[in-house]
């Protein structure tokens, strides 16, 4: 139980330093990017959140579902698509 607690206040503290960095997609629309440059702008910046999502679930010692879950939420908040 201690170890679910501990894993659920590490996952709100990450979640809380992730919503203080840009979006990508907030990134591009400040850099007033469109078009080409846009796309070519969010698919790398899904790349770099991608592998720095799954450094920080590794990092946790996350595993299967938990860490898939955890993943996608991460590059899903980085990205800054609506639900």
């Amino acid at each position: 139980m201690s170890k679910l607690f501990a894993l659920l206040a590490l996952s709100l503290l990450f979640t809380a330093a992730q919503a203080q960095d840009a979006t990508c997609t907030a990134a591009a629309t400040e850099k007033k990017l469109a078009g080409a440059a846009k796309n070519s702008f969010l698919k790398k910046c899904e790349k770099d959140a991608t592998a720095k999502c799954e450094a920080a679930a590794t990092e946790r010692k996350l595993a299967g579902a938990a860490k898939n879950s955890n993943v996608k939420k991460c590059i899903k908040d980085a990205v800054g698509e609506t639900p």
